[in-house]
């Protein structure tokens, strides 16, 4: 469990940042969320600077409609083991309107049985994705039906995206933010 573990990489303290760090954190000092995956990245800030743009647009600037991004996050999440990912997103879905009910099912994928039909591929596509790097003939073709190409390229890049942040947040074992932790049960055996 990383919350019982030290960082490998320890996030970088404020008292610590130089002129650049406190360029790049500048909008998250701003709206008050600043975040161990963040000032952990600060470690690297050519990499970190660069990545916010990737992130920026699957976190804001998708097609996807935002409960439906977070099932597919929240998904590969729980797929990849990795508790950070979890207990924020589910902060995140909790805000856009997912119930806990739904959260909850996220973690059943397939077995759920109060997923609708869209949730049910949105799942199918993110364990395809992780098991087979890639995505049914029979998966893309529904989900086709319900998602623009646009879309569809946005949810293979989201799940691309949370997949490799998940290896990041579990290889560097970055420590789940307190505030987030006390909102958040990230106990994946039940």
């Amino acid at each position: 469990m990383v919350t019982d573990n030290q960082p490998r990489i320890n996030p970088k303290s404020q008292s610590f940042w130089d002129e650049k760090d406190h360029e790049i954190m500048q909008p998250f000092v701003k709206d008050k969320s600043v975040m161990n995956i963040f000032t952990t990245l600060l470690n690297h800030q050519t990499l970190f600077k660069r990545w916010l743009v990737f992130a920026n647009h699957i976190l804001f600037k998708s097609s996807i409609p935002p409960k439906e991004k977070e099932i597919a996050i929240l998904r590969i999440g729980f797929l990849c083991k990795c508790e950070y990912e979890w207990a924020q997103h589910v902060v995140i879905a909790r805000r856009v309107g997912l119930d806990d009910v739904i959260i909850e099912e996220i973690k059943k994928g397939e077995e759920s049985t109060k997923l609708n039909e869209l949730q049910q591929l949105i799942i199918r596509s993110v364990d395809e994705l992780h098991q087979h790097a890639s995505i049914t003939d029979k998966t893309w073709s529904s989900l086709a039906k319900h998602y623009s190409e646009k879309q569809l390229i946005d949810l293979v890049f989201t799940v691309g995206q949370y997949n490799l942040v998940s290896m990041a947040l579990n290889s560097f074992k970055v420590q789940i933010d307190k505030r987030v932790l006390s909102q958040v049960d990230v106990d994946f055996t039940k």
